[in-house]
């Protein structure tokens, strides 16, 4: 199973941004999303208050990064021009970029935005003070159907989600610390996939392991986005679980819905709910599938069982380079889109399927990841779903 994108992906990449320049009035690409650059060169950086730009022309590839991203930059085959400034105000990284494209004859720009984002405090002009924009989506685009290659990466990361998540089922029990539970869960798991993988262990993060693996518990599992209580766990505490692994920059994601203890009846009734309308939507995912029509048969069960006010959220969302990528899976997505094809499911487009339920007390959600095939649907994630499985005892 593949742990890194072989060069091809990255070749094939800038071919269909190029093939796309064509078709346009301007002389280059310029993208400013540090996803967006990883995407096309395989260089990943932290995005920050330093703008980052990378130009595209039909022969080029040119950078321009702050003075700390030179070396690191400069190992990158894919680029072959690299211009820097120093910091950011003081170094006119604006100017910078646009004396870049002065420099390799660039007059007008296709860009994924009208100069960089506005993160951890940046303020700078806009790009059309200087030359003319035409903002562009290509790359989140590009990024809904998946190659093989990228689903083999998800796979790998469903793979160690997998350990880390049995960790935590091993580690979790009655008057342990949840914070604790998930910090040694995700290292132990970490541990294990920098041991076996060596060499083939591609560094993407800082500081931290691969595999983040944690949940939360007590009152917080009503909370969809919920905190790690600082509470220990006590018997009856209904766990919302998840795990992760970072591979080459791709990620699966897994959770399930977990008890210290044996469930009560009105937990029993909850947690099956939500397993038959997680198994409703797996069960309508394929090729030519309306997505919005997922999210539709969720809520109609919902309905039907007099439920429907316990949902919180749609049923999920694409995932691959970042945790949450369009397509959503939500019944206003037929009307977020301009083509028809759009609102279809593709293969390659590689989905969470997570609807939940959510008491006063408690929480209900199974979330596994699943591929979009030629012919039907591949499930990445393969933790058990069932409630004996669950049962933390």
């Amino acid at each position: 199973m593949g742990t890194r994108l072989p060069p091809t992906e990255y070749t094939t990449r800038l071919e269909q941004v190029r093939d796309k320049l064509s078709h346009t009035e301007a002389d280059a690409c310029l993208w400013f999303t540090a996803t967006s650059i990883d995407y096309l060169t395989g260089f990943h950086h932290i995005q920050t208050e330093r703008p980052v730009a990378l130009a595209v022309t039909e022969d080029t590839i040119a950078i321009t990064v702050p003075r700390l991203e030179v070396e690191r930059v400069e190992e990158n085959a894919r680029i072959e021009a690299v211009y820097h400034y120093f910091d950011y105000p003081g170094g006119q990284p604006i100017e910078t970029i646009v004396g870049m494209l002065e420099e390799i004859g660039i007059e007008s720009v296709v860009a994924d935005g009208d100069g960089a984002p506005g993160v951890m405090g940046y303020t700078g002009p806009p790009l059309s003070d200087f030359v003319e924009v035409e903002t562009v989506d290509w790359i989140s685009r590009m990024r809904w159907e998946k190659s093989d290659h990228e689903v083999d990466l998800i796979r790998e990361s469903a793979k160690w989600a997998n350990l880390g998540h049995r960790y935590l089922a091993d580690y979790a029990h009655a008057g342990a610390h949840p914070a604790t539970v998930s910090q040694r869960a995700s290292l132990d798991a970490s541990r294990v996939m920098l041991d076996t993988l060596g060499e083939r262990y591609v560094e993407r993060v800082r500081g931290s392991g691969p595999v983040r693996a944690g949940f939360i518990s007590g009152a917080e599992s009503a909370l969809p986005h919920g905190h790690t209580p600082n509470e220990l766990l006590s018997p009856g505490d209904v766990l919302i679980t998840g795990a992760t692994a970072n591979v080459d920059g791709y990620f699966a994601e897994l959770e399930r819905t977990m008890f210290i203890g044996e469930p009560t009846d009105q937990q029993r009734e909850y947690f099956e709910l939500m397993l038959e309308a997680q198994t409703i939507a797996i069960e309508a995912i394929g090729p030519g599938a309306s997505i919005a029509s997922v999210d539709d048969e969720v809520q109609s069960y919902f309905h039907e069982q007099g439920v429907a006010e316990l949902s919180q959220h749609h049923v999920g969302h694409n995932i691959g380079m970042a945790g949450h990528e369009p397509p959503y899976i939500d019944r206003g997505w037929g009307d977020h889109v301009e083509d028809e094809a759009d609102a279809e499911m593709q293969p390659g487009q590689v989905y969470t399927i997570e609807p939940g339920l959510y008491t006063e007390s408690a929480g209900y959600r199974h979330s596994d990841t699943v591929a979009v095939t030629e012919d039907g649907r591949d499930q990445l994630t393969y933790f058990p779903r069932d409630l004996a499985s669950n049962v933390i005892r």
